[in-house]
């Protein structure tokens, strides 16, 4: 019997860090590939080398995802290309340190890329995949949604709607055959970091994880059918656990009336 092939991935971020590292692995798995980054250059480095190293077909797709023009011809696209099974949405950046005192344009750029750039990819994607009767997309967060404390508050902001987006569209997709996976990385040595202004020699090594390792986990997450993939989360029954408290609180998250513990009167009915 023939392979069959899994259809072209198209990767954004896919000059550096995470996303190139997302590309080596899928093109190793079959796929072809449509890499999506500002660096012109890079990308063509990668093509050249990936082409070589897997013989996969290996186009590049030089964008800017801030800049309206090109964010619209990428989301075109995923909605043209039928081949286009696989999205990974990959590029992001952020910054470290209080919120507070950075600079506004900052924030304003990261809401861009990590927010609105994501999910109009995400949706042209859901949408054209959903018409065609199935795909997968895999939306790049961070384990920073689920720690709100510990990092700066403009960047967590942006990774826990990465990660509410990806459970929601699971939930209303999934009838319709489009599969969509969060993945929650925790440090990872990629120029993130760098870019930042950190030094990751100053955080312990036990903390930080090779991007090769993050994607292989990620892949096999998505393999085994997982929704919300951590790659470094030893015991799965922890994710499910929080989940399940998390569902519990369902029934009581709208009421006609305020809970009991906040004594407030009733208010009186009107006639």
């Amino acid at each position: 019997m023939a392979e069959t092939h899994p259809g072209t991935a198209l990767v954004t971020g896919a000059s550096s860090g995470i996303g190139a590292t997302y590309a080596a692995h899928l093109a190793r798995r079959g796929h072809d590939l449509i890499l999506v980054a500002r660096d012109r250059s890079r990308l063509d480095a990668a093509a050249a080398r990936l082409q070589a190293e897997t013989g996969r077909r290996v186009e590049v797709l030089p964008a800017d995802l801030t800049a309206a023009a090109d964010l619209d011809a990428v989301a075109a696209r995923l909605s043209a290309d039928e081949a286009i099974r696989l999205v990974v949405n990959a590029a992001g950046f952020g910054p470290l340190g209080p919120v507070l005192g950075g600079p506004r344009s900052l924030y304003d750029d990261m809401v861009a890329l990590n927010v609105t750039a994501l999910q109009r990819l995400t949706l042209a994607a859901a949408e054209a995949f959903a018409a065609r009767g199935g795909g997968t997309i895999v939306n790049v967060g961070s384990v920073v949604a689920l720690a709100p404390e510990r990092f700066n508050a403009g960047y967590v902001a942006t990774k826990a709607f990465v990660l509410a987006l990806t459970q929601a569209l699971a939930s209303e997709l999934g009838p319709r055959g489009v599969r969509l996976q969060a993945v929650l990385p925790g440090i990872t040595r990629t120029e993130f970091f760098a870019r930042a202004g950190a030094d990751l020699s100053a955080i312990p090594p036990g903390m930080v994880m090779e991007a090769d390792d993050l994607v292989a986990a990620a892949l096999a997450g998505l393999d085994a059918g997982e929704g919300v993939t951590i790659p470094s989360l030893p015991d799965a029954g922890d994710w499910q656990a929080y989940e399940a408290a998390r569902q519990r609180l369902g029934p009581n998250l709208s009421l006609s009336v305020p809970a009991a513990r906040y004594a407030v009167p009733p208010v009186a009915a009107v006639a």
